[in-house]
């Protein structure tokens, strides 16, 4: 997605408040006969980052967490892969809750800088997808992760499985604060890693007609 029609979901969703349209994004990746899943956001969703100082030990979390998937006609099947595929998640960075009010206005407001930059995102292709026991799959992205503004290139790897007519994925990754120009807080209340495991567990659901009838 380039930048003018990433400037024109923001101006979007300020119009249309937290429940922005996904569908507008897929119309704009423009990939013809793709199967397209929203994020499922009825669904137990929850993205949580751990932090392991060397003196503490602290998690956040939170369920905001929305976007879409389009793959090609054989779903994680034949075509599943390469440029007939697109990937886009966006967290809500301001819902974050680490279970302590001023750690969350610390984190936010001085180190995430929330007012600023908003949303984390990944906006990814699909590269391989491998099947694994019990039907499901083991499925790589390659794309951009841009946190704080900053973005960097990276290659994350999911466990996907069927679930409901759409897919239940499951991420861990590391994250390094510094990659993403994030200051290190030395406050005594709130002693951020440096490097934060993050934990995504999310469902998306196959999108529906656009002229809101049933399939």
């Amino acid at each position: 997605m380039d930048r003018e029609k990433q400037l024109r979901l923001r101006r979007h969703r300020r119009r249309a408040g937290p429940s922005w349209a996904v569908a507008a994004l897929v119309a704009w990746a423009g990939v013809a006969g793709a199967q397209e899943y929203h994020v499922d956001r009825r669904a137990e969703n929850s993205v949580r980052f751990i932090s392991r100082a060397s003196i503490e030990e602290f998690e956040g979390v939170t369920d905001r967490i929305d976007g879409y998937v389009l793959l090609g006609e054989g779903g994680l099947g034949k075509g599943a892969t390469g440029e007939g595929t697109a990937l886009y998640l966006e967290v809500d960075l301001a819902s974050l809750d680490t279970g302590i009010g001023l750690r969350n206005r610390h984190m936010r407001d001085n180190y995430l800088e929330v007012a600023d930059h908003p949303f984390a995102t990944f906006q990814a292709r699909i590269q391989e997808v491998e099947t694994v026991a019990d039907g499901g799959f083991r499925v790589t992205a390659q794309g951009d992760l841009t946190i704080h503004g900053v973005a960097r290139g990276r290659e994350l790897t999911c466990r996907v499985d069927p679930r409901g007519g759409g897919y239940r994925a499951r991420c861990n990754f590391e994250v390094l604060l510094s990659d993403h120009d994030i200051e290190i807080p030395k406050v005594m209340f709130l002693k951020l890693a440096n490097e934060i495991r993050l934990e995504l567990d999310f469902q998306v659901r196959p999108a529906g007609p656009p002229n809101g009838g049933r399939r």
